[in-house]
């Protein structure tokens, strides 16, 4: 029989819908908060880089108390580099929230999270949200979600969804358009209509999925997951069924969720969403159980990784030589990989010819990208190539990723757009205008041609566009493709730059880097006008003499640098460029860093290509 007296649900939704938001005002109205607590706005978005970047990166438990009813909540991620977070993560749910934007309407990512939900058999509540929007076409929107339902071959159950219009920074939602909103009310009473109660066997054998591996620092490694059938004992002897085999090993700890907070109990019965203390060696995808009755669930798979990257040794001139670096060695990098991959599905790591140098794949550069970020912060030093698509073979023929690309952009960007992704190997293969003076289009593009696009396309567009995509299976190997059209202009010695000589280097291209900056031999300072690269001298200083000439002195006037990021890093580097990572510093360089054993770029590229 299932629970009454529990609902576990999922909100999912392509990135900046609304998700964390809404939890925000959940958790608020739900009393989950003391009345003169100080909460941060979207509380839910704990680490650095999420409160940065407004985006959710990792998948997160709470809970919420209504009518006596225990809400389990679990904000998703919203983009696709971090779909594995989504798709473990729905495992503890039984039902979903789907948010989407009434002026956006479906993108890619709501129909690969609405896809997991429905292949799951969840029940899933339709909340149109951001209807203040000016530009909001909630009926429109609605039809656009009905007609996702019947592309994903949805059941005639799940085709009868219910549907919500909501404000989710003001807290509201209502059922009807014309109804008058005033709080999340109707939300709760929907959910817990139309979501049921988890069921499974209290009295049976225990079975426990885990879905997520976390560290506290009391108790250790933590396996977040849900009981799937019988019950949770603080205490309890336990078998740990893993890839590797069974062990065995005690629950030390046993936790619940309430509102943000875990909570220490006695025990959990099959439904509950659970945090375990006590197993060191679980990971992602085990099943806990008891001793008696050794029987495994079905292990989490996610889909493979589009992306690599070799991330290897810092080996630069100033490697080492910041204060906050704390770990600069193979040993080093290979720990924290494996780490990664431990407790995110979505990476792999494997090893190469090269002892101080690992592939590292995942789903996206941005997932790379934040990896890298997150690794710097911690003082990780290291230098990365650039992100290259993962091919395979099928039936004897190379295949390689495809993505459907989904841009908004004003009417008169249409033709340039088009244009950029057609030199990318980009087919259209839909175009709308829903009106407001901008139109919709999609494309299917190879994965490497839109490696380094989003840059392209936001200058391209003046920052007005949108650029949305999602893997979009695999197709036959399309031949070479002319990455970067420019040209590098590289410092051809060690020292500091100085104003004089970046004055007199300007019209050559644009620099990296501002006065005053340390170079070193083989370090890129700036992108040439021209395809070649060109070597110069950055630390040239004016010739002082003891004559002075009025007028001739005056400060010189240099352009804004275009400062790089560890992302448009990733994605500016050629074949034989890397990227050096520092905790204070994100330069660019040329591989063979002498400039008299280095060859053209051309030809550096291609031997690169022949390599890999």
């Amino acid at each position: 029989m299932p629970r009454n007296d529990l609902r576990n649900i999922a909100i999912v939704a392509h990135v900046d819908h609304g998700k964390t938001t809404l939890v925000d005002h959940m958790l608020r109205q739900s009393g989950a908060f003391r009345e003169n607590e100080v909460v941060a706005e979207r509380v839910m978005d704990s680490n650095d880089l999420e409160r940065e970047r407004g985006i959710t990166i990792l998948a997160k438990n709470t809970s919420i108390r209504y009518r006596g009813v225990k809400i389990n909540i679990v904000d998703t991620p919203g983009h696709s580099d971090f779909g594995g977070e989504v798709e473990r993560t729905l495992m503890m749910a039984d039902g979903a929230l789907l948010l989407v934007d009434a002026a956006e309407g479906p993108l890619p990512q709501t129909r690969f999270v609405l896809s997991k939900c429905l292949q799951r058999g969840f029940p899933v509540i339709v909340v149109i949200n951001k209807i203040d929007r000016s530009d909001a076409r909630a009926h429109e929107v609605l039809s656009e979600v009905f007609d996702l339902f019947c592309d994903l071959e949805a059941s005639d159950a799940q085709m009868d969804f219910s549907t919500l219009y909501a404000i989710a920074k003001f807290g509201q939602a209502k059922r009807e358009l014309e109804h008058e909103a005033k709080d999340l009310e109707p939300l709760f009473e929907t959910i817990l209509e139309r979501v049921p109660g988890p069921s499974g066997d209290p009295d049976g054998p225990l079975q426990v999925i885990v879905c997520n591996t976390t560290h506290d620092e009391y108790v250790g490694r933590l396996a977040v997951g849900r009981v799937v059938r019988g019950t949770a004992r603080s205490g309890a002897d336990v078998a740990l069924l893993g890839e590797g085999g069974q062990s065995r090993g005690y629950v030390k700890m046993l936790y619940a969720y309430e509102g943000l907070k875990r909570v220490a109990v006695e025990s959990a019965v099959a439904g509950e969403v659970i945090a375990i203390a006590g197993l060191d060696a679980v990971t992602i995808g085990d099943t806990i159980t008891d001793p008696a009755h050794p029987e495994a669930l079905p292990r989490i798979v996610v889909e493979e990784p589009t992306i690599k990257m070799k991330i290897g040794v810092n080996t630069s001139t100033f490697a080492g030589k910041s204060k906050q670096s704390k770990f600069l060695t193979s040993r080093h990098l290979k720990e924290r990989l494996e780490r990664e991959a431990m407790k995110n599905l979505a990476i792999r790591v494997e090893p190469t010819e090269v002892p101080d140098t690992f592939v590292v794949l995942g789903r996206g550069e941005l997932q790379l990208a934040i990896l890298v970020e997150t690794m710097r912060r911690e003082g990780y030093e290291m230098q990365l190539s650039n992100p290259e698509v993962v091919t395979r073979e099928i039936d004897g023929e190379v295949m390689e990723p495809l993505e459907l690309v989904v841009v908004d952009v004003p009417d008169t960007y249409v033709g340039i757009v088009t244009e950029r992704l057609s030199s990318r190997r980009g087919r259209m293969v839909k175009m709308t205008n829903p009106g407001f003076g901008r139109a919709r289009l999609e494309f299917r593009v190879p994965s490497r041609g839109l490696i380094g696009f989003r840059g392209e396309f936001l200058t391209a567009t003046r920052g007005t566009g949108l650029l949305n995509t999602m893997f979009d299976g695999w197709a036959p190997w399309g031949g070479p493709m002319m990455r970067r059209p420019t040209g590098a202009i590289v410092a051809d010695r060690v020292g500091v730059a100085t104003p004089y000589a970046l004055h007199h280097l300007q019209p050559r291209g644009m620099f990296f880097i501002v006065p005053g900056v340390e170079v070193y031999e083989g370090m890129i300072i700036g992108e040439h006008n021209r395809p070649n690269d060109t070597d110069v001298n950055v630390i040239k200083e004016k010739k002082l003499s003891n004559v002075r000439n009025h007028g001739k002195d005056e400060n010189v006037l240099l352009a804004s640098p275009r400062l790089l990021t560890i992302e448009t890093a990733m994605e500016w580097i050629d074949g034989d460029e890397l990227v050096e990572v520092t905790p204070d510093a994100v330069r660019v360089r040329k591989k063979v860093l002498a400039c008299n054993r280095r060859e053209r770029r051309e030809d550096a590229i291609e031997q690169s290509q022949a390599v890999e």
